[in-house]
């Protein structure tokens, strides 16, 4: 399947480039999160269907008291996040998960992707800015090299605002000295993509690195000579 985007691609006023971390710039969530539960004695499955109590389509509503909100928004301490989850987590064997540095071990398995940094590099280089917009369970981030890389960084609990809120999305073009319809905007989960394009962001579902460059070229004039290049 194709990458998809929108709106119409090709516009000459989308001139900045927006991009989530886990599952774009790096492996899949699910992915690292396997090796992690691997590692930790807790079944996949279990922790998959905590996800979707809490964050599916019938998780409490955004803006309820859910925990998962509350740490991206800086609601919640990393230490309180990790009491809530390891409540809500048992492994394989019936024994409960350390909560002390949950999340820091979960994390722990993501690791940059060469391919998409190197694409990333590629398109500062032809003069486009770039900015990190990124969901945080308050985990440390290893940012080494993201100067090289970054206009801008945009982490959720530091800015008081998540993703798929709108002004999180405002508040990023604006560090770029951009309009929301001079962005576009690459993110791994639908919902995240539906709320950036509703502000008249370009937009491309992320899958590859390959499919993300095509559809970056088609939406930023002056990338074509790079789209081949992933």
């Amino acid at each position: 399947m194709g990458t998809e985007s929108g709106p119409a691609p090709g516009s000459a006023s989308v001139s900045a480039l927006i991009v989530d971390w886990g599952g774009v710039l790096t492996q899949s969530f699910n992915e690292a999160v396997a090796v992690w539960a691997a590692a930790e004695g807790v079944a996949a499955g279990e922790f998959d269907a905590v996800l979707g109590r809490l964050l599916g389509p019938d998780a409490v509503p955004d803006g309820g008291p859910n925990p998962f909100h509350r740490v991206e928004r800086g609601e919640l301490s990393a230490a309180e996040f990790e009491s809530a989850l390891a409540a809500l987590l048992r492994r394989t064997d019936g024994t409960p998960v350390p909560a002390a540095g949950l999340v820091q071990r979960m994390f722990a398995p993501f690791a940059m992707d060469p391919v998409m940094t190197g694409l990333l590099r590629r398109v500062r280089e032809a003069g486009v800015p770039v900015a990190l917009l990124s969901n945080s369970w308050g985990h440390r981030y290893d940012r080494e090299g993201w100067d090289e890389l970054f206009d801008a960084v945009v982490i959720s609990c530091e800015v008081g605002m998540r993703k798929p809120e709108p002004e999180i999305f405002r508040h990023t073009a604006r560090l770029l000295d951009r309009r929301p319809e001079e962005c576009v905007f690459v993110d791994d989960l639908g919902r995240n993509v539906r709320a950036a394009s509703a502000l008249g962001m370009a937009t491309v579902h992320h899958r590859t690195a390959a499919e993300t460059m095509e559809a970056l070229a088609r939406e930023i004039a002056g990338l074509s000579s790079v789209a081949g290049r992933v």
